[in-house]
């Protein structure tokens, strides 16, 4: 895995022996000798993940780091601080100041890189959200960004696997003032727990008897709906090797024994804060998505999503030797109500309509705002006799009742004219048979609206 380190440090001696370590092992490295310099490089986005010494003059790496955390456009750098200070208060303050982990020098060269390599693979798995995220902030959607600045990594539902009661005992008591902890027991059973549970963290103990805790860590990050879950193991100190080997199948984090309970609890919102993080960038692409294919005036598929589906369907009711049919609605005098009532109102006469028309449709078929006041119904394995029976519904429930306008405080008279045409023979053009359809509707139109008219071919 290649990816640009950027080592922080004011004295040149201990920025060349990382420099040396880490270009050993194929990292492009960048060095700054202070705190300003690094916020530049990082907000130039000319790095993947930070090292970061914390005694420097000026800025020390604490509040650089805090700087870091608190910007949008670099929170999501990771940052490891390496530094002589051992003290678990020290590491404490480094995790609340928002490192994502705490080396202290001398530094371990495989404990360097596992902990680099496990990082830079979870940022690169959310760049790509990232980038989605910040083109739909571009397009008016809520800024997921500036929500993980301000997360707080609390209340979070917290899943401990451990066989022996002091142990789990203890972390549950100490988490449970500010998170929800259920305790699992039974490490067979720990998999299927987390895949159903909504959690955000799951600590797994190394130390469990009878089964192997790195085969659990390995199978949540190999499951679908566990494999963005964090994973924090409990490891005795003497167990680095299967520490470092844990972290290098995919666990996010890691505490030694004894636990001292403030970095325990750094270090669970630390984690809980970034599975937030890429949930909601996960949900802001996902909203994106539907954006792109939804109408947002009427919550329906918009023209681009039925161009792009339309001949597929139709294609598949060929090759199935299946019937289709294809239903062109558009309101009658649409435009006077407008002129008459204002935009407002013509906008709440499509909401009305379009939710008459879904309700008046099967869950299979694809319903469509083409534009305007013009609407497209597809109907897969639907013959023209269903399909008009279909078609006459919508067309009562349309005409059956007036339609509230200004909020409710007046009611209008709508009517919607319809034209349909059915998959003829081996037909695969798909724009053949909307534009029989169209026509079908234009002649609807023209021998007097509110009415449904089938191609005549």
């Amino acid at each position: 895995m290649t990816a640009r380190v950027l080592v922080v440090d004011d004295i040149l001696a201990n920025v060349k022996l990382l420099e040396a370590r880490l270009s050993a092992e194929y990292f492009d490295v960048v060095t700054a000798s202070s705190g300003p310099e690094a916020l530049s490089i990082c907000e130039r986005a000319q790095c993947d993940i930070v090292l970061l010494d914390v005694m420097m003059p000026g800025m020390d790496g604490f509040e650089t780091c805090r700087r870091l955390k608190a910007n949008p456009a670099t929170h999501h750098i990771p940052v490891i601080m390496v530094t002589a200070l051992d003290q678990p208060a020290d590491r404490v303050k480094g995790l609340e100041a928002g490192a994502d982990d705490f080396l202290t020098k001398p530094v371990n060269d495989f404990a360097l890189v596992t902990r680099v390599r496990s990082l830079v693979r979870l940022k690169m798995m959310q760049d790509e959200l990232r980038m989605r995220a910040v083109t739909s902030r571009e397009i008016g959607m809520r800024d997921p960004l500036l929500e993980a600045v301000a997360e707080s990594g609390l209340d979070g539902r917290i899943l401990v696997v451990d066989d022996r009661a002091s142990s789990h005992e203890r972390i549950a008591q100490a988490l449970r003032s500010h998170h929800k902890v259920e305790v699992e027991t039974r490490p067979q059973e720990a998999l299927f727990r987390a895949a159903e549970g909504d959690y955000d963290l799951v600590m797994v103990s190394l130390g469990l008897s009878d089964f192997d805790p790195l085969r659990l860590c390995s199978q949540l990050r190999t499951l679908d709906r566990t494999r963005g879950l964090p994973v924090l193991v409990v490891a005795e100190p003497e167990d680095e090797a299967r520490l470092l080997r844990s972290l290098d199948i995919g666990a996010n984090d890691y505490l030694l024994r004894p636990i001292d309970r403030n970095e325990m609890a750094a270090r669970v919102r630390t984690q809980v804060r970034k599975k937030r993080y890429t949930a909601r960038l996960r949900d802001n692409v996902q909203q994106s998505m539907e954006m792109a294919i939804t109408d947002g005036l009427t919550g329906l598929h918009n023209r681009r999503y039925m161009e792009s589906h339309l001949g597929t369907l139709v294609e598949q009711a060929s090759m199935r030797g299946k019937p289709l049919s294809v239903l062109v609605l558009d309101i009658d005098y649409f435009k006077a109500v407008n002129d008459t009532y204002g935009h407002d109102a013509g906008d709440e006469v499509l909401r009305e309509f379009a939710q008459r028309l879904r309700k008046s449709v099967r869950g299979i078929d694809l319903v469509c705002r083409l534009g305007g006041e013009e609407f497209v119904v597809i109907m897969p394995d639907t013959d023209a006799g269903v399909a008009s029976i279909v078609a006459e519904r919508i067309r009562n429930r349309v005409a059956g009742d007036p339609f509230p306008i200004n909020k409710g405080a007046r009611a209008i008279d709508v009517t919607v004219s319809i034209g349909m045409a059915q998959r003829q023979g081996s037909d695969v053009d798909a724009e053949v048979i909307l534009k029989r359809a169209d026509q079908a509707l234009y002649r609807a139109k023209r021998d007097g609206r509110n009415r449904v008219v089938l191609d005549a071919a």
